[in-house]
């Protein structure tokens, strides 16, 4: 979906506000989760912010925003959904993914739910369809699963003497394993060797870059789990990018 449309969706959702509601707030409410921290989402809020505003919604005159952040835990995420959904809030974000979008859409049925960043809405069950999502969810793909064999692409032309390149993927994302398997075909089709490292902290990064160097891996490609690329870029600062490594 564009960026406009997402926009008169939310301006949608928020005008369509029962009555009751209206009744017992000044203004209407959107719910903002994410599962990264509010320090790493800071530029997503930045732009959600503007977007609303060439709306008309300004924060704190027109509009609020209850702001709900898991910092990389993902096992936050059903409390944190159930608690906007139980403060009434009249549209839910859902910034980070299908973890946080699958939180939103178990607390509930009748709010609606704008998500960002799923690799595939269809095949997770979340919509009908692109095009007619139906129900109360609808948002934008990153075509993850499309993309991530291309970048593999990329980067073995970036770097053609890499005979073993790895992949960092968050083990807790609930669609890691399809995108292992999507990776691994394009790596067999390039004919080169992919090294599964797997972590879901910054801790776990730490040793998934010290592991990196020991099995001499020509390149680095970071699977497109929010969590992971937030960490990712954290330990790489710490401790020095691997070398001729890529963080596509």
């Amino acid at each position: 979906m564009r960026r406009r449309e997402l926009l008169l969706l939310l301006g949608g959702a928020l005008t369509a506000a029962p009555a009751l509601h209206a009744q017992q707030t000044a203004m209407p409410a959107i719910g903002f989760l994410s599962s990264v921290s509010a320090d790493s989402g800071t530029f997503r809020v930045t732009a959600f912010r503007q977007g609303l505003n060439e709306t008309g919604y300004v924060e704190g005159q027109n509009l609020a925003i209850e702001y709900r952040w898991a910092e990389g835990h993902y096992d936050r995420l059903p409390a944190l959904a159930a608690d906007l959904v139980g403060r009434k809030v009249d549209v839910i974000v859902a910034s980070g993914g299908i973890t946080s979008t699958l939180a939103a859409k178990n607390a509930t049925s009748t709010v609606p739910i704008v998500f960002t960043n799923v690799a595939d809405p269809v095949g997770e069950g979340l919509v009908a369809s692109l095009a007619r999502p139906g129900g109360d969810l609808t948002g934008f793909s990153n075509i993850t699963f499309e993309l991530m064999p291309k970048r593999l692409e990329l980067l073995c032309e970036l770097v053609p003497q890499a005979g073993v390149i790895a992949l960092l993927v968050n083990p807790k994302s609930p669609t890691a394993e399809h995108l292992i398997r999507d990776v691994e075909e394009a790596a067999r089709a390039r004919g080169v060797k992919l090294d599964i490292l797997k972590a879901s902290s910054e801790s776990e990064i730490d040793t998934a870059f010290a592991a990196l160097v020991q099995r001499q891996a020509g390149a680095l490609l970071v699977g497109a789990d929010p969590c992971l690329l937030w960490s990712a870029r954290a330990a790489r600062r710490s401790c020095g990018a691997p070398p001729r490594s890529g963080d596509l």
